[in-house]
């Protein structure tokens, strides 16, 4: 019988061990990325908005909206220009097919989204504290959540989204964490979780049943305020990349 040399045997069980443990990394990587839309990486978009990846999974009536970059999630932000009118804001956006009734908006008021957001110039979530400096008003350069309702606006550009306006005198039907800005924008506070290239919101819905047939999409883009600070406040400006590459909501919620 052939003998094996101890240092064979050594050699042996030590790639064994490497092919293992590259296999396993391999796994869990893809894992990341399994299901929802898939986006090749695009070296004209700046890394830190470059989708790459998006989904959205159920634990029970909580939804987990995820989204990867190529690059470090939410590294870039605004800067600040030390006025309302004309300042930018930087977001990481699912576009969805929910009705805006489902989160507490008028019915069929526009297309639904959950938005992660920076913007040094104002705070638009005057209930929470982010940053703990017992300040509720000058929180705007943290990320943070929003639902937004958008809709087709020609005042911000041909084929322009902008967040729907309220018009004067009117009081449609807001959520309890509307902050009071004249447009459908909701501060619910969920924070949002942006580690290495992952941007992730955990979100709590009363009709988890809306969630079964749901479709969405992502979005990174930037937003501006208009000059005239209303009608419209708040235009999408310039678009850095949309998973599907045609906002056509491809993604189907994975349960």
């Amino acid at each position: 019988m052939q003998r094996i040399s101890a240092a064979t045997v050594l050699a042996t069980a030590c790639a064994m061990i490497i092919a293992t443990i590259s296999d396993n990394a391999d796994a869990h990587g893809k894992g990341m990325h399994t299901g929802g839309i898939a986006t090749t990486p695009a070296k004209a978009v700046m890394a830190d908005f470059d989708i790459i990846h998006t989904k959205i999974t159920t634990e029970g009536r909580v939804a987990v909206f995820h989204m990867a970059v190529s690059g470090k999630a939410g590294r870039s932000r605004p800067t600040a220009t030390g006025k309302l009118a004309g300042s930018r804001v930087f977001s990481y956006v699912w576009p969805t097919s929910l009705d805006p009734y489902e989160v507490g908006f008028e019915r069929g008021g526009g297309i639904l989204a959950l938005a992660v957001t920076a913007h040094p110039d104002f705070d638009d979530t005057p209930l929470y504290d982010e940053n703990g400096d017992g300040n509720l008003g000058n929180d705007g350069n943290l990320w943070h959540s929003h639902w937004v309702v958008l809709a087709p606006n020609e005042a911000c550009g041909k084929g322009a989204l902008a967040v729907v306006d309220i018009p004067e005198g009117t009081q449609p039907r807001l959520p309890k964490t509307w902050p009071g800005l004249p447009i459908l924008i909701d501060s619910p506070g969920w924070d949002p979780v942006l580690s290495g290239e992952h941007v992730e919101v955990r979100v709590p819905f009363d009709n988890a049943g809306a969630l079964a047939d749901a479709k969405f999409d992502s979005v990174t883009a930037g937003l501006r305020v208009n000059q005239s600070v209303h009608a419209p406040l708040l235009c999408v400006a310039n678009v850095f990349k949309i998973g599907s590459g045609d906002l056509s909501l491809p993604g189907r919620i994975d349960k």
